[in-house]
């Protein structure tokens, strides 16, 4: 009877061992290469989807959102030197975006809107704060009950 629930025990730990680890990678699904043009059609089609766009509004935006692509396109492309400086350049050409497209919406639109990109923003926080947990080694425990000094 020992002999078979030891054999059994080490039937486990051996399966356990084997299964522990996943060793098939999950591969990166490749993002598709989109064009200005789609972009901009992709993003102006969400926006009518949350918002209730007008086909006034769908062409404006469309068009703010097309010159936003390309902006884009050239900074990513462009030279690498300077980075901070390009980056208070592309907050301020994202600011002006964001102005131009408000300028578009209506007053309830832009309540939605307001909405939408406040939770786009929580949603980065999270991901940015889950980011840098990873990397990170935690701190010492914390003893809940410490022994008496005595």
């Amino acid at each position: 009877m020992k002999k078979a629930i030891l054999t059994i025990a080490i039937a486990v730990m051996g399966l356990t061992a084997a299964f522990a680890q996943d060793t098939t990678k999950r591969e990166r699904r490749a993002m598709p290469k989109m064009t200005a043009e789609q972009r901009a059609e992709k993003v102006t089609a969400r926006l009518d989807k949350q918002l209730s766009l007008t086909a006034d509004q769908k062409t404006k935006i469309y068009a703010i959102e097309l010159e936003n692509a390309k902006k884009m396109d050239d900074w990513r492309t462009a030279d690498k030197s300077d980075i901070k400086g390009k980056m208070k350049e592309r907050k301020a050409a994202i600011d002006e975006q964001k102005a131009k497209v408000d300028a578009v919406l209506t007053a309830d639109q832009k309540t939605k809107m307001d909405a939408f990109r406040a939770e786009a923003k929580e949603k980065g926080e999270k991901m940015r704060k889950g980011f840098g947990a990873r990397g990170k080694k935690d701190k010492a425990p914390v003893v809940s009950n410490p022994p008496a000094q005595g």
